[in-house]
């Protein structure tokens, strides 16, 4: 059984395939899921340190909305919206909500392109503490872990 699922969602349309592959896992009503999104640390749409209240940018607030309209379709769940660098911070999130799984989406890239755009799943499979579930964009689901 899993107790625990961590599912990175980037907000773009991609995001309902992740959640796709989400429902036809078999989980428990006790099973916790957090929902999380990460901006890059370079990124002004984060909330202002200074002002904790107060968010820098209309995306910040577009990606709340959006994760709470997930959150109201997966029972028991969390949202957390961080900043800092993506695969640090899933695996950090991973580590401290000892999920058993993870799931989160591809861009779908192959070869040459994957190596230097850096392909946070790639690294993600490779450094997780637990099994990771990628979901491609073409919701052809692979199982990794």
């Amino acid at each position: 059984m899993l107790n625990s699922i961590l599912i990175a969602l980037d907000c773009s349309p991609d995001s309902d395939s992740v959640l796709k592959a989400l429902d036809s896992l078999r989980i428990s009503a006790k099973t916790k899921s957090v929902l999380c999104h990460i901006f890059p640390p370079d990124n002004e749409d984060l909330p202002d340190p200074d002002r904790p209240h107060r968010f820098a940018s209309e995306r910040y607030k577009q990606a709340k909305k959006q994760l709470e309209s997930y959150q109201k379709q997966i029972p028991n769940s969390e949202i957390e919206i961080i900043g800092g660098e993506p695969v640090e911070e899933i695996l950090r999130l991973a580590n401290i909500y000892q999920t058993d799984l993870i799931i989160l989406g591809t861009r779908g890239l192959k070869g040459v392109e994957r190596i230097l755009q850096d392909s946070v799943s790639g690294q993600v499979v490779a450094e997780a503490p637990c099994s990771v579930l990628v979901v491609h964009p073409d919701q052809e689901q692979k199982r990794v872990g």
